[in-house]
C-alpha cells in the first residue's frame, strides 16, 4: 500500500484530505480527524472521481 499524500488543493492549510492509493483502490482521510478511519473506494469509483475532479477543475 503507498503513502498517504495530501490533496494538491489543500493550499498548506490543514483542511484537507489525504488519499493513498494501491491496485484495488484507494482510501481517503481527514486530515484533522485522521484518528476516525478512512473512507475506502474501488478501482473503478476511485478512477471516476478523478476523471470527474479533472472536468470540475478545468
Amino acid at each position: 500500500m503507498s503513502d498517504w499524500h495530501k490533496s494538491s488543493h489543500s493550499g498548506g492549510s490543514n483542511e484537507c484530505v489525504e488519499a493513498r492509493e494501491y491496485q484495488a483502490g484507494a482510501d481517503v482521510r481527514d486530515t484533522q480527524n485522521r484518528e476516525l478511519g478512512h473512507l475506502s473506494f474501488t478501482r473503478a469509483e476511485w478512477n471516476a472521481f478523478i476523471e470527474t475532479s479533472r472536468t470540475i477543475d478545468g
